[in-house]
């Protein structure tokens, strides 16, 4: 959820079919990206969170855009649920 300019990924990781809106910042090589509405597709899980001692960093996504899948996984806390 986004709200002002601060956001909050969601507290669990995302499923496929959770509908999630890009939000990484300006210096970011994705920033192309920022602000786009999506499904999540696909699911990775990595040991990351095992390093960085933060449980969702272990996760990454693939979304579809506007019928068309990006080809960039995105960490989890690139991404925010979308309100319905």
């Amino acid at each position: 959820m986004i709200v002002g300019d601060t956001f909050n990924p969601a507290s669990d990781p995302y499923q496929p079919g959770d509908d999630v809106q890009v939000y990484v910042s300006k210096t970011d090589p994705d920033t192309g990206h920022h602000g786009k509405e999506g499904t999540i597709t696909d699911v990775l899980q990595d040991t990351l969170g095992d390093e960085s001692g933060r449980e969702l960093d272990s996760y990454s996504y693939r979304i579809e855009s506007d019928c068309e899948e990006i080809d960039i996984w995105f960490r989890h806390r690139d991404l925010v649920p979308v309100s319905q």
